[in-house]
Formats: structure tokens, sequence, C-alpha cells
């Protein structure tokens, strides 16, 4: 890449600006990112594209790893005891019916897959930030939100890896699905018996230089390899990742690891959404309009099913079942990631669908509680039972 520093630092400074007019217009910063790409799509080389897809995997592998930092084998366990039915409706209604509505409206079985993939998982990162910016973490229903957008974490990396390993077969049969399976188990296994066995035993060594220079090197150094081993094994190198942060994890030094490495991070990022944004070329227009807004329903749909029905399940009362009804549209990181495995005729399809969703999703998170009282008193108004 010719100008390699001018380039770089006018993408920083692009990066900062559109970033901070999101900010002010209190919209999701990925998709500043997202449509700066866009903006600039066809305006690389295939060396120049090359090198920031490069940098963006970067991002995408430590953003994965940092999501495992927070996981410790016995929270694992404990998020999956209280949340496992909720999240098993969420694959169902929000993955396993889109996927079936996607190769019905006429998607190859692949594609169909990719798209129920970016329609399954909620923005983490959006939903928490919208949480803090209209001071709703007090709210009954917050636990139960960021409990189920904890176990779409924990799914992701593992939906991700068999979309990975489909694509590279290239057809989706029972033998190369098992074929995945085993390899995300084993690959799994051997890294929680590590985890276990072998890195409880290192908190002395961290806990005694956490405050060295040396220590994100070697923390980096982990993630790296262990994204490279599940690529190598032809499952995703994001799970990888995600392994690397449960096994760092169990040292008990997740918060200062997070610290040290969350700025590395914040830089890399930028550039995966950007780079997907590249992708999406609009010139060449988006097949099945229709099917994209049907689509877009039903993913509103299927998570207001999950967060009422699902809240109802897990305790909420009806008036918090319904402000989470309102309040998981919203797509993000996640989706972007999986979006980034399609062929480009998906691109655009994929990038308008994450970005409307994303945008409404939003919307609806701030109008939750006005509409829930609205909907509370139409319904006491036509005399219908309504308890707590």
């Amino acid at each position: 890449m010719d100008h390699i520093f001018i380039i770089g630092g006018i993408l920083f400074f692009l990066f900062f600006l559109v970033n901070y007019l999101f900010q002010k217009l209190k919209l999701p910063f990925l998709l500043a990112y997202i449509f700066l790409g866009i903006g600039f799509a066809g305006l690389f080389t295939e060396t120049e594209l090359a090198t920031l897809e490069q940098i963006s995997r970067m991002g995408i592998v430590l953003l994965f790893f940092l999501h495992g930092l927070q996981f410790p084998l016995n929270r694992l366990v404990n998020i999956s005891r209280r949340i496992w039915k909720v999240g098993i409706m969420d694959i169902v209604l929000s993955f396993g019916f889109s996927v079936l509505l996607a190769y019905l409206l006429g998607f190859e079985l692949i594609s169909a897959l990719i798209i129920g993939g970016v329609a399954y998982a909620s923005s983490s990162s959006i939903t928490i930030r919208m949480i803090e910016d209209n001071k709703r973490g007090h709210f009954p229903e917050g636990e139960f939100k960021l409990g189920l957008l904890i176990f779409e974490d924990l799914f992701a990396p593992i939906m991700i890896s068999f979309l990975v390993g489909l694509i590279q077969i290239g057809t989706v049969t029972a033998n190369s699905m098992l074929f995945i399976f085993s390899k995300v188990v084993i690959l799994t296994i051997a890294s929680l018996l590590l985890a276990y066995y072998g890195f409880r035993k290192a908190d002395l060594f961290l806990h005694r230089y956490l405050k060295k220079k040396f220590i994100p090197l070697l923390a980096v150094s982990i993630a790296l390899f262990f994204a490279g081993i599940a690529e190598y094994m032809g499952v995703s190198k994001l799970l990888g990742a995600f392994l690397a942060g449960v096994m760092l994890s169990e040292t008990g030094t997740s918060r200062e690891l997070d610290r040290m490495i969350e700025p590395v991070k914040n830089l890399f990022m930028p550039f995966f959404f950007f780079w997907f944004g590249t992708s999406i070329i609009l010139g060449t227009g988006v097949g099945k309009p229709f099917s994209l807004i049907l689509l877009i329903i039903w993913g509103f749909l299927a998570k207001m099913i999950v967060g009422f029905w699902g809240g109802r399940i897990y305790g909420l009362t009806k008036k918090g079942s319904i402000r989470s009804a309102l309040s998981l549209g919203q797509r993000g990181e996640f989706s972007v990631v999986i979006a980034a495995l399609a062929e480009t005729f998906l691109s655009v399809f994929l990038g308008i669908y994450i970005a409307a969703t994303a945008i409404i999703g939003v919307y609806f998170f701030r109008m939750a509680p006005i509409w829930t009282e609205k909907i509370t008193l139409l319904i006491k108004e036509k005399k219908y039972f309504w308890g707590k």
C-alpha cells in the first residue's frame, strides 16, 4: 500500500469524525464506520483492500478474545443454567425460522444459513450502550436482557465456526455438519481442560507481573495463537480467540487484562466495519427487496416473542416483558462478522438488513417505556385481565 502513513492518518481522522457525529446523533457508532466504508467502496485497489482486511482481522479477533475474558467456567455454567430455555427459544425463532423463511424465499441453503446468523444475534455493544444512555440499568428486566445477550455471545462463536466450515466444504450435508461439530467439540473440550488444569496455575505469575508492560504481549500472543489453531482446524478463528479468553479468565485477571487490551482493540475494530462497508457496492442494486422487508419484519417479531415470552419464563412482570420485547431488535457487531462471510451479491442485502435493524431497534429501545405504558392502559381499558 503506497503512502500508508498518509492513508492511515486520514482513515483514523475520518473514524474519529464519523464516530463523533454519530455520538451526537445518538446512533450506533459501528454504522458510522460501515457507511464510511460504503462511501469509499470502489476507491481502493485489491492490494489495499487485502491490507485493510488483515488489519480488520486483528480487531475482530481481539473483540472475541475480550468477550471470552468475561466468562470464567463458573460463570459459564451459572448463566447457562438460568437462561438456557430462553436461549434455545431465541435460537429456534431468530435463527431457525429466519433460515427457513430465507430458504422458502429462494435463497440457497448456505446463503439462508448466513442470513439466519445475521438475524440471530442482538448487538451487545449497542444494547449495553443504550441501557447506559437511557438509564435503564435499574429496570427489573435489565438482568434478563444481559443474560440473553451473554447467551448469544456464547453461541455466536460456535455458529460462526459452523458457517465457516460449511462455506469451506461448499455443501450442507449430515456428514459435513458432523465433521464440523466434531472439530468444534474437540477444540472446545481441549481448551476447557487446558483452562481448568493449566491456566488456573498461572494466576500467581500473572498477578505478580500484572503491571509489567510485557503482560499484554503474552495475552495477545495467546489470543492469536489459539485463533490460528482454530483456523488451521477449519473452524472459525473467532472461536479460538473466544476460548483463549475463557482460558485466561481462569487466572482471575480478566478486569486488568481487559483494561490493557481494550484500547488496542478499539484502534483495530473500526477497520473491520469500514472494510465490510467497502464490500457493499450500492450501484449493484438490492436483490429481492420484498424478501428483505419480510426478513426484517420477522427479525423484529422473533425478538419480540423471545423478549416477551422469554421474559415471562424468566420471571419478569408483564410490563417488564413488554419492555424487553421492544428492546432486543438491534443487530450489530456479531451480525456484521457473519455477514462478512457472504458472497459479494449478498453483501448489499445484509448490509441494509443490519443498518435497518440497528436504527429501528435503537428507536424501539428508546420508546419502549412509553409504548409499554400505552399498551398497558389500552389493555386495561379493554377490560382484559392484567396482573403483575
